[in-house]
């Protein structure tokens, strides 16, 4: 299996949910092995993808530095990694990248636009050889060994149009698209309101975000899924996930996680060499795990 690009240039003007002003993406091809790099236009800034340009997990996740950041990452790179993207420039002229309907699917019709290239390096992979976990509370995250890609997300919220959820993914390219990538950021009322006094969520709308009362649903569609709540949570984890710079081979499980969770996971894993290889994609016993990229 060969490391992936794109084929051409391709890009977007979207709003972004924190300021509330158009926000142009770019995607560019790169090189193999120069792995994703997003780039502040308006700065002319750099920030390479790796827990380290990590700054920030409080309501999304932020790379950057004191010159600059990029904020709410994580919708845009679940579609990079379930398309098996390698090697990226990601290019915006703002803060943040722009949010869309909420979910990944925007991202993962404009990969398809752009269209994958195939190069001529060997794909790598992290492979997960020991259990690392991140517990807060009784919340937890975790990261298990397994010859299958698997998501395993458990949610509970005291409302009465969420409660209880759960998701369980077998990761595949095309299952993403047709299980996960729809699925919509969600924020409640009370929170909107407090947050759009302090110059933030200005750009929430009902069209980018399910959003809820105290009560109910307040989006006049309704859901995408039964359980859409647990299946964006599974979005924003292989999203997260992906901060570690490769696909990860192994089981994903959490209940309850959340932004800050994921990067300490990610943290922790690439912190301690025993519980992880990077190995190429064609020496991984079970092949069906580069044929889920088809």
């Amino acid at each position: 299996m060969q490391q992936r690009t794109i084929k051409k240039p391709v890009e977007v003007v979207g709003i972004g949910l924190h300021k509330g002003e158009p926000i142009k993406l770019r995607l560019e091809p790169l090189n193999a092995d120069a792995g994703i790099v997003f780039y502040r236009e308006d700065l002319a800034m750099s920030i390479p993808l790796s827990p380290s340009s990590v700054i920030d997990t409080r309501m999304a996740t932020v790379i950057g530095s004191q010159k600059g950041f990029i904020s709410t990452i994580e919708h845009f790179l679940s579609a990079v990694y379930a398309y098996g993207i390698d090697n990226l420039r990601v290019v915006v002229n703002g803060n943040e990248m722009p949010i869309m309907d909420g979910s990944a699917i925007s991202f993962c019709l404009l990969l398809e636009e752009a269209g994958i290239e195939l190069q001529h390096a060997p794909k790598k992979i992290i492979r997960v050889k020991e259990t690392v976990e991140i517990r807060d509370g009784d919340k937890f995250v975790r990261l298990v060994p397994d010859e299958r890609s698997l998501f395993d997300f458990r949610i509970k919220f005291d409302h009465p149009a969420i409660g209880e959820q759960s998701e369980t993914f077998e990761f595949s390219t095309s299952g993403f698209v047709e299980k996960i990538a729809r699925a919509r950021t969600f924020g409640f009322a009370k929170d909107i309101q407090y947050l759009k006094s302090q110059n933030l969520a200005l750009g929430a709308t009902l069209q980018n975000a399910i959003g809820l009362d105290e009560h109910k649903i307040l989006n006049p569609e309704g859901l995408r899924f039964d359980n859409e709540f647990a299946k964006h949570k599974v979005l924003d984890a292989m999203g997260d996930m992906m901060i570690a710079g490769h696909n990860i081979l192994g089981r994903y499980e959490s209940f309850a996680g959340s932004h800050k969770l994921n990067f300490e996971l990610t943290s922790k894993l690439l912190s301690r060499s025993t519980s992880y290889e990077l190995i190429k994609a064609e020496a991984l016993p079970n092949q069906a795990f580069a044929r889920s990229f088809a």
